[in-house]
């Protein structure tokens, strides 16, 4: 779906997750518009910290086999164009960090500043 809006000019923000890289190399090769990678990362441990159903805490009992990222692998990206740090940065720095580097690569309008949040210019 994503691909035919981008082929009608449409920008389409797509929160897909895979955890092998030759899944995001093809649809890398596969796109014919502008294509940006964001990764966000997060350690394990906060991951475990984080997670409301205790999802990971499971895995990493051997309750739940198949587990992305514990009992299964994951590839984090080798050359993104956007990585935001969750650990680090809260929800706002991290969106900042998108829309500053889509502002730099005008495929946003550049960016005004309202005290320490970003706009996007109207």
């Amino acid at each position: 779906m994503a691909r035919q809006l981008s082929r009608s000019g449409v920008v389409a923000i797509v929160a897909a997750i895979s955890p092998y890289r030759d899944i995001w190399d093809e649809v890398r090769r596969e796109h014919e518009g502008s294509f940006v990678e964001v990764f966000v990362e997060c350690p394990l441990a906060v991951l475990v910290r984080r997670d409301p159903k205790g999802l990971y805490a499971k895995a990493l009992k051997g309750d739940i086999q198949g587990f992305t990222g514990v009992s299964d692998p994951y590839e984090p990206p080798v050359t993104p164009e956007i990585t935001v740090h969750t650990d680090r940065e809260d929800v706002q720095e991290s969106v900042a960090t998108i829309l500053e580097w889509l502002g730099r690569q005008v495929l946003i309008k550049p960016l005004k500043r309202r005290g320490d949040a970003p706009i996007v210019s109207p």
